[in-house]
C-alpha cells in the first residue's frame, strides 16, 4: 500500500522560507515521477513542481527561481524548498506520485496516481 506523508508546512512571513518533505512508503521514489501540487481556498489544484525519475525538474512559472524540488532516494523522501515566499503561495500543498517513469513530467494532476493528505502553508504580510 502506497503512503505519502507530507510535513514541514506552517506559517511564515513574506520573504521567508519553508522546506516541505514527503516521506513515501510502499513506493520507490527513485523509479517513478513525483510532484508537488497546491490548492488555495476556493481555487483549483495547480501544479507547483515535478521531478522525473532521473531528477529532471519542471516548475510552474509562478514559482520558478524561488522553489526547488528534490529527492533523496536513500531516504525515499521528496522535498520542496520554498524561498522568497509570497502571500499568493498560501495553500494546501500535496505530494503526488506517479505509476509511470517519465524523464520529463508535465504539471498535470492526471499523471499522478497517489496523493498525500497535504500540509498547509500560510504566508502573511
Amino acid at each position: 500500500q502506497v503512503q505519502l506523508v507530507e510535513s514541514g508546512g506552517g506559517s511564515v512571513q513574506v520573504g521567508g522560507s519553508l522546506t516541505l518533505s514527503c516521506a513515501a512508503s510502499g513506493y520507490t521514489i527513485s523509479t517513478y515521477s513525483m510532484a508537488w501540487f497546491r490548492q488555495a481556498l476556493g481555487k483549483e489544484r495547480e501544479g507547483v513542481a515535478t521531478i522525473g525519475f532521473g531528477g529532471t525538474a519542471n516548475y510552474a512559472d509562478s514559482v520558478t527561481g524561488r522553489f526547488t524540488i528534490s529527492k533523496d532516494n536513500a531516504k525515499n523522501t521528496l522535498y520542496l524548498q520554498m524561498n522568497s515566499l509570497k502571500p499568493e503561495d498560501t495553500a494546501m500543498y500535496y505530494c503526488a506520485a506517479s505509476a509511470e517513469a517519465r524523464w520529463y513530467v508535465p504539471l498535470s494532476p492526471r499523471l499522478f496516481t497517489y496523493w498525500g493528505q497535504g500540509t498547509q502553508v500560510a504566508v502573511s504580510s
